[in-house]
Parts: structure tokens; sequence; C-alpha cells
């Protein structure tokens, strides 16, 4: 595709001597509004090379340009140079990218022959997979579909938490009130309610810890009713959590959880003891930290059992072993920034200068509006339950609105789990919020909804209009205000997408389909498209195909169905 910022470089470079070709690159600025141009190049550089005030510098540099018919003007706005680019131009460019690309345009291969890494959704064994988890699920699978769409090498891990002295205190729990077929026959509450009885009990009896953590040592060690019991829990878990993953339609690569690295972590203790960054305190092995602003780092307990920490740092250096990962990215919550810059900093001091390409992606809470999510006292809401909640309310407004519409229970779970993703990725993965089911499952304003419904609206329009992507296409007639605003996003939708992997942020495609959507809504309400004349009523729905396609990849990078029809 035609880059145009390169264009505008290159008639710089031809009048420009005193500046390298890669600087006027980086001094070319997005204007704030198109009025303004599509690029500008300030002269505040120049001005202390050319002995000359910054704003005859530009009138100088205005008059010298030669005509480019990529351009429709070039001219003088105070201290900047001000590119406009030829509409024409910009709608052949664009357009015809994306009508020879289909699906696949704004995909690139910058990724290729680099692995990927990203860790995402890892819930509690034995826990709910409740609303909670609902950000570092989506954001996870967004941020690996569009690594993956740029070409790298993905691995999607689901870093299972299935160890721990949690385990110690199912174990206990089963052992004194547990029922195997009651267990089986509702697996995640009956495991719940174990979890929080023992939990209560235990603020009275403290005992009960003493127990857990012999428990969970007996499963460190290897006894078999302990470990016979942790894998019966482990695989009636996986089995209830299957059921939120296929209706979203999220798969992982690998459901190594924290227990496969249980027997990597007597080798990294060795390597930390041989390169002497350990010692001891009270029994128990540590990294200090404090030199870097940090507590000190607990790495094995007085009874030797291990942490957080130990089975990260293992499982890091198997995944590079492994994997020999350009990237390791983690989504887990911002509440474990601490955790990730100490075992991070361990990983850099025992010598591994790829510690630097293991990288935290945090993200802000979900919290009720009557309070917290806390497991322990068991006040969780279900993610399973969201999701069947939105399924059911976007089908009775289906009933409502479209009630002759085929195959409504598929579109309800298009729409209602859509709804629920898009207003999770919409902002800034690192605001909290509070989860409100009005607002969560609004059809108004900038909402997932509207987005498919722009998508079906357009797919309707290429139907009725009998759309020939071989036909005459002039594209001399979208030059109009609002036809070059939908261009100019579907044109900037590439480097959207690579922002959004270069900042791990999959609300800039998010904001941006959005803007797409009322652009090109905008463009529906003001102008006829199905006309008589068969050129225009070509070029207005090539048009219309290039919006939807960017629509659907959109919202396909952000794990969300784009509906045909609504």
């Amino acid at each position: 595709m035609l880059i145009f910022k390169d264009k505008a470089v290159d008639l710089l470079s031809t009048i420009i001597t005193d500046l390298e070709r890669e600087e006027l690159d980086s001094l070319i600025e997005i204007p704030p509004s198109y009025d303004m141009g599509d690029y500008a190049f300030p002269t505040f550089r120049l001005a202390k090379v050319l002995r000359k005030a910054p704003d005859i510098i530009a009138q100088d540099l205005a008059d010298k340009l030669k005509e480019d018919d990529n351009f429709e003007k070039i001219e003088a706005a105070g201290p900047y140079l001000n590119f406009f680019i030829s509409r024409e131009k910009l709608a052949q460019t664009t357009i015809s990218e994306v009508l020879e690309k289909k699906e696949l345009y704004g995909s690139s291969n910058i990724g290729e022959g680099k692995k990927v890494i990203v860790e995402f959704s890892s819930p509690n064994i034995a826990k709910p997979f409740h609303i909670g988890h609902i950000r570092t699920t989506v954001i996870g699978n967004s941020l690996a579909k569009i690594y993956k769409f740029l070409g790298f090498d993905t691995i999607k891990i689901n870093h299972l938490g299935d160890y721990g002295t949690q385990f110690g205190m199912l174990i206990s729990a089963f052992k004194k009130w547990g029922d195997r077929e009651v267990i089986e026959a509702n697996p995640i509450k009956e495991l719940l309610a174990l979890y929080v009885r023992f939990n209560t009990e235990a603020e009275n009896d403290p005992q009960l810890k003493d127990e857990a953590r012999y428990w969970f040592k007996e499963l460190e060690n290897g006894n078999q009713e302990a470990y016979e019991l942790w894998q019966w829990i482990r695989e009636i878990s996986l089995k209830e959590f299957s059921r939120v993953y296929d209706m979203l339609k999220i798969d992982f690569d690998s459901y190594a959880g924290e227990s496969f690295y249980s027997d990597k972590m007597p080798e990294v203790l060795e390597e930390m003891k041989a390169k002497g960054i350990v010692k001891e305190s009270e029994g128990a092995l540590i990294v200090d930290l404090e030199p870097y602003g940090m507590p000190p780092a607990l790495i094995m307990k007085k009874d030797g059992s291990t942490l957080y920490t130990t089975r990260d740092i293992a499982a890091a250096i198997y995944r590079k072993n492994h994997y020999d990962f350009y990237k390791n990215l983690y989504v887990v919550a911002s509440q474990q920034n601490l955790h990730f810059k100490a075992w991070m900093k361990i990983v850099e001091l025992m010598g591994h200068e790829w510690a630097k390409d293991c990288i935290h992606i945090p993200f802000g809470m979900v919290s009720l509006e009557e309070g917290t999510l806390s497991t322990r006292k068991g006040r969780v809401v279900f993610l399973e339950d969201v999701l069947n909640t939105a399924i059911e309310n976007t089908r009775k407004i289906i009933e409502e609105r479209n009630p002759g519409l085929a195959d409504k229970d598929e579109v309800a779970k298009q729409i209602g789990i859509g709804a629920i993703l898009f207003q999770e990725l919409f902002n800034q993965r690192i605001k909290d919020y509070v989860f409100n089911w009005d607002r969560t499952l609004s059809f108004e304003g900038e909402t997932g909804p509207y987005v498919q419904y722009t998508h079906a609206r357009a797919n309707s329009l290429l139907e009725k209009g009998g759309f020939d992507d071989k036909g005459k296409i002039d594209y001399s007639l979208l030059t109009n205000e609002d036809e070059t605003n939908i261009i100019r996003l579907i044109y900037n939708f590439p480097d959207t997408i690579v922002d959004s992997m270069e900042k791990n942020e999959p609300f800039f495609i998010t904001r941006h389909i959005v803007d797409l959507a009322k652009a090109f809504n905008k463009f529906y309400n003001s102008t006829s498209i199905i006309v008589e004349d068969e050129t225009l009523r070509n070029t207005r729905l090539a048009l219309t195909f290039a919006t939807k396609t960017v629509i659907k990849t959109g919202l396909g990078l952000l794990g969300i169905d784009a509906p045909n029809k609504m």
C-alpha cells in the first residue's frame, strides 16, 4: 500500500540537505485536525541551522516544493509545513488494498520468526471462574490475536492456579466434610462451599491452617492420597472451566499450571545458590531486593515448601529454554505489580539477559456495586452466569426488534457475549471499574451491538446492491468529507493494529472501529448508496465493503463475532 508519509519525506529530502531522511521522518507530526493537513512538518529544528525564523523557513519550503499528485496541496501555516493527501488518491490506494487483501487487510509479517508467549486467564482450580477473571481472559485473548495477525508465532498459556496452600486447605476440608458424589454433581460451587467453610472455621481454630500447610507439603512430597485428590479436583474443575472458554471461543496451547513446575524448582534453587543471590533468614531462603527498592523476596519457606515467586521464576526459565521466546507476556492484574517486578529482577540477577523480554501487562480491577469480590467469603458472580444472562436479555431484544430473524439463538450469543467483551476492551486496561448490569448490557451508545449492527447494515447493503468487486469503481466519486473521513479511518487501521501491539492495548482497535462505525452511519444517513447509476452505486458499495471488512477484522481481533444479520 502507498505510504503517504514516506512520499512527504521523499519530497522534503529533495530540498532539505541538513537533516538525514530518518530524522525528517521522525519530525513529521499528525495534526490534531484534518483542517491542518494529514501531516505536518515543524521547522523549529531547521531554525538553528538556517538562522531563520521557523515561519519563514516553512514558507520557503512551500515555495520550493514541486507539485505532487499524491497531495492536493502543500502549504505553510506559521512554523509548520502542512501536507494534504489527495482524496482521490487516498480512496484508490485504500479501497483497492482492501479489495485485494479482504480479511487480511492490516495483517503483516513484522513478527515473522519471533515467538510471543501470552499468559492469561489462569483461574484457580476448585474456585469459581468469576467476573473478576474476565479482564485477563479477554485482554489476553485479544493480544494473542493481534500478535498472530502481525505474523508472530503466538503461544497462549493458561497458567492454572493448581498448586499452593489452598490445595492443602481443600484436601483437609474434603477429608473432614467432603462427599465425592455431591461435589461431582456441582464441582465448583461445592468445592467453593468447602473452601469458604474451611476459611471460616480456621478463623477460630488456627490448627486448621497447620493442617492445610501439612497437606500441601505432603502433596509436594508425592503423598499418594494427596496427589489423587489433587488430580481429581483439577480434572473436574477444568471440565467446568471449558464451558466458559467454549462460550468465549477461546482455546489455549498449554494448560501447564503451577504444578507443572514443581519438579523444576530444585534446579532453580541450586542455580540461585551457585550464583550467590540467596541467603538464609530464620531457616527460610530469601533474595535481598532492598538495594532495588523492594522488600526481600521469600524463595523457600523454612519447612521446605516453595512460593509463587519460585514457581514463576522456574516457569520463565522453562519457557525460555523450551520456546526461546521473543516476548513473554503476563496479563495479570495490577495488584501483582510488585510480585512481577520482584521475580523479574531476580531472573536478571541470575544473569539471564532475557529477563527484559518478560513483560507484565497489568490491568485494573473489577468490583461489584455492593462491594469487592471475595472468594474466601463466597461473594462472587460466576462469569458463566453473566454470559448466559447477556444472551437471554439479547434474545428478548431480538424478539422485539426482528422476530423473523433466522438463527436467533446463535445471533443472541454473538451479540450478548460480544456486548460484554466489547465493554471490557473499550477503555484503557489499567482503569478500575465497577461492574453494572445495565451499563454492561446497554445497546445504546458506543457499544459492541452498535458496531455489530453497523457491520450487519453494510452487509445488507452489499447484498441488496449486488456489489461486484471486479466491476467499475471511479475513485474520483469518493471525495466528499463524509466519504473521506471513512477512508482515512480505513487507511489508518493497519497502524492502529501495530499501535495496539506495541503498547499491548486492545482498546485502540475498539475505539477505532467505533469511530469507523460512526463515520459510516453518518455517510449512510446522508447519502443514497444504492442508486441507478451503476458506476456510482458500485463505487459507494466498494466503500461499504471496505468498511464492513475492517469492522469485521477489528471485532475479530477483539475476540468478537460479526453477525451478517441482526
